[in-house]
């Protein structure tokens, strides 16, 4: 039997107070009790009005003390705070708290949200990821953050803003974390049990704490991020607002052609709604059809189309110039003299995918060429094709000569695989070749890792380093100047359909391969969800794998032919 949840929400509002009241009826009507704390800044004439329109809510409460609510400040989290407080102490018997804006959509019934919640009551949600082990912040200022005085508003005094970091940057100013702390961040939308969130909010050593997250950058997103690993002992490392950004780290505004996809996401709530977005308003929440469901949002589809329009703005449509992105011509006469292929991932997936691959193309099928340990021709020869050396220490010393040499010395097409593990020298030098055809998976060596038998620390340690170098290598592939034929997917998408993505790689490699008709032998996949979850919930943010990952108990044959 799960445990009865009684939902808390904490809405933070400045914009549309009609919509806030509407959202905040939603809410309501579907059993939580609401805290809103309206922005310093709105008239005392509009906050009336919005008074008055849910006067007869006997569950919607306005926060007392209003705060001038600024972006990057902390006065976001001093609003939090206190709406927070004011919650509990009006309804002691709250089990979760929920943060939303006032322009939060739910989007499946609040009674899926408490049962949701009600299968793990103890479990606080939200994204809580360290400092140190993944740099995935939009601007550049991930640990500096915290190390640097932040007193000046970005947005209103961004001349001042720049140059007094600038100026700790030279005095080496580095500030010291409170004892007992270590830095995290992410999404400042979170639901936390009222039990953490009272510890946070009653924290002996609250004001130490209240004075340093005062001048770090965007405290929001640290601070309840951070305190959390204080006082929590389950942390779900995720929000359970959907939150998408652009390249610039500005929210998207979802409107009403984003319908489908919302309702297929199965998130519980949206971030950012458009207040004209009527078709939105009007079909979300979803009724409650029976018996409330639990299944976890899936927003890996909607998530993908997003960060593919991310890179189309970003980059533009082939063809179409600009202003902003007039191209510079390549003043090179060729990188190489001949068509060439890279593998990445698949002898992760497949051990034995090398000997597989010699079976289907007229090629000359390498292993890793630029592996640690050294060159793996093919056959394995010390000395490979023209009397080039395996030895990596030579290799190293002339990575482009290397591989230039090896292209033109002979009449064969040359295939050979690489890895995040491999020597990286030539990620901009393969990428902007038209020669190279590219097929990168990405995130397919964490099966290895997933087998290694490792402690746990050693695989958390190994799995930032690569996911790192990888995350690197994509900033590469992702650029302008790609000139490469590339096909490029994650773990999860290519598991789902690898044998007409192989299939049509091959016949552009080779016009005269084999068809492909079975599969070498897989890695087992089972456990790499519960590797990646312990990872996430350790502090550690998994990606380049994808949110879709096939069922891990049918093999890759059996899933390919039910396909």
């Amino acid at each position: 039997m799960t445990a009865a949840v009684r939902l808390g929400v904490v809405v933070l509002c400045h914009g549309d107070l009609d919509l806030v009241a509407r959202l905040a009826r939603i809410w309501a009507d579907g059993g939580a009790r609401v805290a809103v704390h309206v922005d310093a800044k709105v008239s005392a004439a509009r906050l009336g009005g919005l008074r008055r329109a849910l006067a007869e809510c006997g569950d919607i409460i306005f926060v007392a003390r209003r705060h001038r609510c600024s972006w990057g400040r902390f006065s976001l989290v001093r609003a939090t705070q206190d709406a927070a407080t004011d919650l509990l102490a009006r309804f002691p018997d709250t089990t979760h708290v929920y943060l939303a804006s006032g322009a939060c959509l739910p989007l499946r019934p609040i009674a899926e949200l408490t049962a949701y919640l009600a299968a793990d009551p103890d479990r606080d949600h939200i994204e809580s990821v360290s400092s140190r082990d993944v740099g995935w912040t939009v601007g550049g200022l991930s640990h500096e953050r915290f190390t640097l005085f932040f007193p000046f508003d970005w947005k209103r005094r961004r001349w001042l803003f720049d140059r007094f970091v600038a100026w700790q940057r030279r005095r080496g100013i580095c500030r010291r974390m409170p004892s007992g702390l270590s830095p995290h961040l992410g999404s400042q939308w979170w639901c936390l049990t009222a039990r953490t969130l009272r510890a946070i909010l009653e924290d002996p050593r609250r004001a130490e704490f209240d004075r340093f997250f005062r001048f770090t950058w965007i405290p929001d997103e640290s601070y309840f991020q951070t305190l959390v690993r204080r006082h929590s002992a389950q942390v779900e490392s995720g929000s359970l607002t959907m939150a998408k950004f652009d390249h610039t780290g500005r929210p998207y505004l979802l409107y009403d052609d984003h319908l489908d996809m919302l309702a297929d996401s199965r998130c519980f709530v949206a971030r950012k709604i458009w207040p004209g977005a009527s078709r939105l308003l009007s079909r979300f929440p979803l009724p409650v059809d029976g018996r409330p469901r639990v299944d976890p949002p899936q927003p890996a589809r909607m998530s993908r189309i997003i960060d593919q329009t991310v890179r189309r703005r970003v980059l533009g449509r082939p063809g179409l110039y600009m202003q902003s992105r007039f191209p510079r011509k390549d003043a090179e006469n060729g990188k190489t003299s001949a068509p060439y292929a890279v593998i990445q991932g698949l002898t992760d997936i497949f051990p034995d995918f090398e000997g597989w691959l010699r079976g289907h193309l007229s090629c000359d099928v390498h292993g890793h060429l630029f592996g640690p340990e050294g060159v793996e021709f093919a056959g394995r020869p010390r000395i490979g094709p023209g009397a080039i050396s395996a030895d990596p220490r030579i290799r190293d010393r002339d990575p482009q000569g290397f591989l230039t040499s090896l292209i033109r010395i002979t009449d064969r097409m040359q295939v050979f695989q690489f890895s995040p593990r491999d020597n990286q020298a030539l990620n901009w030098f393969i990428a902007t070749d038209p020669n190279a055809h590219m097929l990168v998976v990405t995130g397919a060596w964490k099966l290895p890792l997933l087998h290694s038998g490792m402690p746990f620390d050693d695989v958390r340690r190994v799995f930032a380093q690569l996911q790192r170098i990888e995350l690197e290598q994509l900033d590469v592939l992702n650029s302008l100047w790609v000139r490469a034929r590339l096909h490029h997917h994650d773990l999860g998408e290519f598991l789902r359909h690898p044998l007409p993505i192989l299939q049509d790689v091959l016949l552009q490699i080779d016009p005269h391969s084999v068809p492909v008709a079975a599969l070498p032998a897989m890695r087992d996949p089972t456990g790499l969800d519960g590797m990646l979850r312990r990872l996430r919930n350790s502090g550690l943010r998994p990606r380049l794998t994808g949110e879709d990952l096939p069922a891990a108990d049918l093999p890759i044959t059996e899933r390919t032919a039910a396909e």
